[in-house]
């Protein structure tokens, strides 16, 4: 946090405290001759009458106590905004005790797992257990609880992989992560009606019904510019991340204003590296689980 703002919270605080003070002082003190005890405010013919009194003492003590621990609170703990507390104690340092803590209680239960080839922990119950809880905490929340994706997130269980999907590549991607960059081809086209027919030669090569005509001059176009990544038969390029065009698998959707998009705007497809964020260990058990999914006969499990 910046000095600006830390002094700028310390002025904040500093206003409220004496603020309550003063209130408190305010409302404590006795009134002054002439003031009345009375509002004025009187019911029944004056029998009922609401009287302007000061709190009690021992009330007053009280709400002094609590501005008292408020001020100690504040310098124990770092509540200044960048201003250390007294005692060293931050919230980071207590998150960090309590991971080392649970990591030092679980390490038995990995320990085992630490060499063990991606596809043996795949034939493992105890292992495939264990990388589908790991895949749920960290990575349902893109591809979902059963691996299956969304749009713009790759499924997980089809057999189709854009950087490939043997154990090594799999684990290498949760380790390190991808990032897939489809660059802007609009103006390389030039025209409209040029990535229009473009993406119609695309949508042929997965089997869908289009226009001969349209797809005839956008295969022209397309040997040109996206053979280079894609292949000259569309079938992609695992090491460029480069998808295959021929499958009808479809990261964010095979209609032609998908493609269009995609062929004008680009896109830009980023899976973060989680190797310190779960631990290698972790890593090879959510890789096991997904390679399982897709490959359920070689892991020995039900699909």
């Amino acid at each position: 946090m910046s000095t600006a703002w830390t002094t700028w919270i310390i002025v904040l605080v500093a206003i409220n405290i004496v603020g309550c003070v003063v209130l408190l002082w305010w409302t404590g003190r006795a009134p002054a001759a002439g003031e009345g005890e009375t509002t004025g405010h009187a019911w029944d013919e004056g029998a009922i009458r609401e009287y302007n009194k000061p709190l009690p003492r021992w009330w007053l003590y009280l709400f002094y106590i609590t501005i008292v621990f408020s001020i100690g609170y504040l310098i124990w703990y770092p509540g200044l905004g960048g201003l250390p507390g007294t005692s060293g104690w931050t919230s980071q340092g207590e998150h960090d005790a309590q991971r080392d803590e649970n990591e030092a209680r679980l390490a038995p239960l990995f320990a085992r797992f630490e060499s063990m080839p991606v596809p043996a922990i795949a034939r493992d119950e105890e292992g495939l257990r264990l990388g589908r809880s790991v895949f749920a905490n960290h990575c349902a929340m893109c591809h979902g609880s059963d691996a299956r994706g969304a749009l713009g997130f790759p499924n997980l269980v089809d057999g189709d992989w854009q950087w490939g999907g043997d154990p090594d590549a799999i684990l290498a991607s949760i380790m390190d992560g991808r990032e897939g960059l489809m660059p802007p081809m609009g103006a390389a086209l030039g025209s409209d009606l040029a990535i229009t027919e473009t993406a119609v030669y695309v949508q042929s090569l997965s089997g869908q019904r289009v226009s001969p005509g349209m797809a005839a001059s956008g295969k022209r176009r397309f040997d040109t510019l996206c053979a280079a990544c894609h292949g000259i038969d569309g079938k992609g390029n695992p090491l460029l991340g480069a998808p295959n065009l021929t499958d009808n698998v479809w990261t964010y959707g095979g209609s032609v204003d998908s493609i269009r998009y995609a062929i004008e705007h680009g896109r830009h497809g980023q899976m973060p590296a989680h190797r310190d964020i779960i631990g290698p260990i972790r890593a090879r058990l959510v890789a096991a689980w997904v390679w399982a999914q897709s490959n359920p006969a070689d892991a020995g499990v039900a699909p």
